[in-house]
């Protein structure tokens, strides 16, 4: 650990320089569960990893950021932070996903008001987890010790990833017509949004997230930190089997502002309610916190992480293929000519 620039006046103005190097160290090993051929290291500042465009003609890169939201005040609360990174690496790689593209690097920003090795080390390694998850590399990175504006025992945790794809192999949502078929896969849980909105149900109901719920099997607290899903590899193993139309990753404004951006225009999804497979998660939220039915479709995936959207020729493949390598898919509803964005029915 490099304790050469230790600073007496900087950690008395409330930054620690070495506790930052001790993070870094410890943070080194999650990092290397990551790295394949094609990072290049021997650089101190900006990451490099070269390009395998085997197979690709035409290439494509793909960007998405995003951050984890106010589901890190349930990991505050419960003194758990080695799985919220696998949340921001989803929330980003799954976007990218929707595009097509497989997920080659990722860089996290880690804020905090104190800087504390272990726990910064224990946020990596949930990064690192994600990345392994979706066959990204994490090349790079920034934590910030910011006393004054976060609390001591805070943080947050955004992160940016790219993704290739070939540009004739992009999804594209025009290519969506009525009769196309939808296609579900399943979600862990709540996943990283309307976390705002349970934690209002639960100071309103005034829940102990260290209670045990029979039907979860586990406590309160572990259900809702459940880590989102990552479906890199399955969907773009899937890609390689079948026309893909278009991608829904199912998050903040779930089915009335997520799906429809998927679709064509003048063209709407159909969802069948009683063949989604909800998660005992969500009828507890509904129950507990008085909320209508629209607004819990509003606000959270209900029990779907993704919903593809493919020909109906090629249901019964998408399905079987999905199915083949673990996934419970099933068809949720289909495509129909309107202008309503999301039909239930």
């Amino acid at each position: 650990m490099n304790n050469s620039s230790y600073s007496d006046t900087y950690k008395a103005a409330g930054v620690d320089i070495t506790a930052g190097y001790k993070a870094v160290d410890l943070m080194k090993a999650h990092i290397a569960r990551t790295t394949n051929v094609n990072v290049m290291n021997g650089g101190g500042f900006g990451g490099c990893i070269g390009l395998d465009l085997a197979g690709i003609s035409n290439p494509v890169l793909v960007a998405g950021t995003d951050g984890v939201g106010t589901k890190l005040k349930l990991a505050f609360m419960m003194d758990k932070h080695d799985t919220i990174g696998i949340d921001c690496v989803a929330m980003c790689v799954n976007d990218i996903l929707c595009r097509g593209a497989k997920p080659i690097f990722f860089l996290d920003y880690i804020a905090t008001g104190k800087t504390v090795p272990e726990r910064i080390a224990d946020i990596v390694a949930g990064i690192a987890e994600g990345c392994v998850q979706s066959g990204a590399a994490l090349i790079g990175g920034e934590t910030a010790e910011m006393p004054g504006f976060y609390p001591e025992n805070e943080y947050d945790v955004a992160g940016f990833a790219v993704g290739l794809v070939d540009r004739d192999k992009i999804t594209d949502r025009k290519n969506v017509k009525a009769g196309d078929v939808l296609v579900a896969i399943p979600s862990s849980g709540v996943h990283s949004n309307g976390f705002s909105l349970v934690r209002k149900i639960l100071a309103d109901s005034n829940s102990d997230i260290n209670s045990y719920v029979a039907e979860f099997g586990t406590t309160l607290g572990e259900t809702l930190l459940t880590p989102t899903r990552i479906y890199a590899k399955q969907v773009n193993g899937l890609m390689e089997q079948v026309n893909v139309k278009s991608i829904a990753h199912i998050t903040g404004g779930a089915y009335f502002e997520k799906l429809p951006r998927s679709l064509a225009d003048g063209i709407s999804a159909k969802i069948d309610r009683s063949a989604i497979k909800t998660l005992p998660v969500f009828d507890w939220l509904a129950k507990t916190g008085n909320v209508a039915e629209r607004e819990m479709f509003n606000v959270f995936n209900m029990g779907i992480g993704m919903i593809l959207t493919v020909d109906k020729n090629d249901a019964d493949r998408t399905i079987n293929y999905l199915k083949s390598i673990g996934e419970d898919a099933y068809v949720v509803g289909e495509t129909v000519v309107s202008d309503e964005g999301t039909i239930l029915c």
